[in-house]
């Protein structure tokens, strides 16, 4: 049959392509591109997973699967755009692109180098602040042109600290780095302990193995402050207060070393100190413990025996933990349990907080430090953004934004907004969507999604390095991160040969490290193959290597005692001040991650609508609240307005939050970072979300 000419067939191309956010999984995605006729735009139809990945093997989140609607959405930044003249800059009732105007790329550089001439003469260099993270983990987008750009400019220095700087230092204090077994070893577990971590939320592929091992019969534990899903999925789920769990760690020792449980073999041949922690914890009885943990003796004792006489057991540790005052010693603790009972080497066996350091890439050749005019230049915490714009000398005079939402992720909001609305402050935002940042912003560029982009990821949890390349054209008026920063040195005349460099080349730069990791590992490789193997042992690093000081995994820590902080597992109560009543624990939810897929309606549908709190019915009968019922949350820091869930699913003195939403100017502030502190953990400089104390009432209706 002739088809009529006006009539085409629609071309189906199933592509390779890789998940982007800032999850453990790093998922391989298999990618459906249409097009209509040999004329017209491809179109992306649908996001599978790729089912040849051997870890990911073709399961994707929700979210993921949203992934068309959200390159398509109507909120989408197609290009670059000014604040119109008079327009305030804040969060209006009125949608943010009608706060701005439309200009060029070369009107948009133009601005962006004369404010930043006009504030280097005039203020130095370190007035301008680069502000990322990582929306997009792709290598290139992240660390790369961006990092050259500002160390050239002479720009202040970001202290990356907002996820994982307290748990990677106080692991490392006892491991030497932060790495973990090879997440696939897990089928083989015989006992798994799920800790501050709601896997089957933030890293659901851990699940799939975990339930291969239960069908092998490995049992499960679950240990939170909240019944989540994943302690609904688990065998046995215990609610612990708030930053107490290196408490129970220590009572867990206890009862391992009094009941002849550890394995003495392993310890004096692997670790340093084994005698003195002993004798360390002999003051953290079960009675003691439960006092401290809300866990009642009997479960003290029977977590500790099951992880004493089950073997191998796999401890899977949580990102919610470092996120306390005391964080940084709470995953150092935790990270002790392994060798006392000597699971380290056996297949299933040993813990996993965080695999990203295997895939060590040339990060100097890629961010060219040394490009710094200033050796000595100042450095900002980005958990105190607020106060870095409102009380910082030299002030900061220009705030360039990608990668991050800052408007809703950064803790202390009442003063980051404040920052943000300084009339002396040039904001320029680089984003896919119309970000709650945006609109604080004088300049907004169109960012590329990653399926527009060419990229290297690493995955954080498993253990295949991949490679992106574009399965579309970049929409819009949109410019990668790379190219970006390539064209602002062209208009900062920057002449170093490294502004040059296209994305092949510093893939190239970023393999050629001297990791053992990465060898064998090119840039044809990997576009032969998509996707990598490291070169890491099945079981890990441990116990053939441990990277410490001693050689021994330090159970005792000089360089903790360097640092004024107890060389010795230790815990220590957190540190919020003012006497709020309840413990506010600020958790992700289960379809966004951080802020981003916030502003899809299908998901936050399927999220219950609008943001909750969770409460314990005494808690709730207490305050005269019921299900349903609007009420708010305070502190010193602000006030937020959210719906209560009533449900035991949490202990009396804490309450929960899920997911990071959007404020709405129509029904008052929701965003619960107004509520959580800018001061930092007790190692790396980092967050502590979690370690927030707050009021609650009803709110008159």
């Amino acid at each position: 049959m002739i088809m009529p000419e006006s009539h085409t067939i629609a071309s189906d191309r199933k592509l390779r392509s890789v998940c982007p956010l800032d999850c453990p999984d790093a998922c391989a995605l298999q990618v459906t591109v249409s097009q209509d006729s040999p004329t017209a735009q491809p179109r992306i139809t649908r996001v599978a997973g790729h089912p040849d990945h051997p870890v990911t093997k073709g399961a994707i989140c929700h979210k993921v699967q949203r992934f068309p609607e959200r390159i398509y959405s109507s909120e989408r930044v197609l290009q670059p755009m000014r604040r119109k003249p008079g327009r305030a800059k804040g969060l209006a009732s009125r949608p943010v692109h009608d706060d701005f105007e439309p200009v060029s790329w070369d009107q948009a550089y133009a601005e962006i180098g004369q404010r930043f001439r006009d504030i280097i003469r005039d203020h130095g260099a370190e007035a301008i602040l680069p502000y990322s993270y990582y929306g997009n983990m792709g290598v290139l987008s992240s660390e790369s042109m961006d990092r050259r750009f500002f160390h050239r400019l002479g720009a202040s220095h970001l202290a990356r600290t907002i996820c994982n700087a307290a748990a990677a230092e106080g692991y490392g204090y006892t491991m030497g780095v932060p790495a973990g077994v090879d997440p696939e070893a897990t089928v083989h577990a015989r006992l798994i302990i799920v800790w501050g971590c709601n896997i089957v939320s933030t890293n659901m592929h851990q699940v799939m193995l975990a339930n291969e091992a239960r069908k092998r019969g490995a049992r499960i534990i679950c240990i939170d402050v909240h019944r989540n899903r994943t302690a609904r999925w688990a065998d046995e789920s215990y609610l612990v207060r708030p930053g107490s769990d290196a408490a129970l760690a220590l009572g867990m020792m206890h009862i391992l070393f009094r009941d002849g449980l550890a394995d003495r073999a392993f310890l004096s041949r692997y670790t340093l100190g084994a005698e003195e922690l002993e004798q360390s914890v002999a003051a953290w009885t079960p009675e003691r413990t439960a006092e401290v943990t809300g866990l009642s003796v009997s479960d003290i004792e029977h977590l500790a025996s099951l992880y004493g006489t089950i073997s191998p057991s796999f401890l899977r540790i949580g990102n919610g933990l470092q996120h306390h005052d005391n964080g940084g010693m709470i995953i150092r603790t935790l990270a002790c349990l392994p060798a006392i009972t000597g699971q380290w080497g056996k297949p299933g066996g040993g813990a996993l907080k965080g695999n990203g350091w295997y895939a060590g890439f040339d990060l100097k050749t890629l961010q060219r430090p040394d490009l710094h005019p200033n050796s000595d230049a100042r450095t900002v915490n980005m958990n105190q953004l607020g106060e870095a714009l409102l009380t910082a000398e030299p002030p900061v005079k220009a705030l360039f934004v990608y990668n991050s939402n800052p408007a809703t992720v950064t803790p202390d909001q009442t003063r980051v907004r404040q920052g943000l609305q300084r009339d002396d402050l040039f904001t320029v935002v680089h984003d896919l969507m119309l970000t709650d940042t945006c609109g604080y912003a004088d300049l907004v560029l169109p960012a590329t999604s990653h399926f527009e982009n060419t990229d290297l990821y690493k995955s954080y949890w498993h253990l295949y390095v991949q490679l992106h390349e574009p399965v579309l054209p970049p929409q819009g008026e949109a410019r990668s991160n790379v190219r970006l920063f390539r064209e602002l040195a062209e208009v900062m005349g920057f002449e170093e040969p490294c502004f040059k460099d296209t994305e092949e080349d510093l893939i190239r730069q970023a393999l050629a490290s001297d990791s053992p990791w990465l060898n064998g590992m090119t840039l044809d490789s990997l576009r032969e193959q998509g996707w990598q193997r490291l070169n890491v042992p099945a079981t890990g690093l441990f116990p053939q290597q441990i990277p410490t000081p001693s050689g021994r995994i330090e159970l005792v820590s000089e360089r903790l005692e360097q640092q004024n902080l107890p060389g010795l597992p230790a815990h220590t109560p957190l540190q919020e001040p003012g006497n709020y009543p309840y413990w506010l624990i600020t958790a992700p939810n289960h379809r966004f991650l951080n802020s981003t897929s916030a502003e899809d309606p299908r998901l936050q549908a399927l999220e219950g609508g609008g943001p909750s709190v969770i409460m314990h019915p005494d808690t709730a009968a207490a305050a005269g609240i019921v299900e349903g019922e609007t009420v708010s949350l305070f502190n010193d820091r602000g006030r937020v307005s959210l719906t209560a869930v009533v449900a035991p699913d949490v202990l009396p003195e804490t309450l929960v939050t899920l997911g990071l939403w959007r404020d709405d100017p129509e029904q008052g502030v929701v965003a619960v970072n107004h509520l959580t502190p800018s001061r930092s953990a007790d190692m790396g400089g980092g967050a502590t979300f979690f370690s927030t104390r707050v009021g609650l009432q009803k709110q008159p209706a």
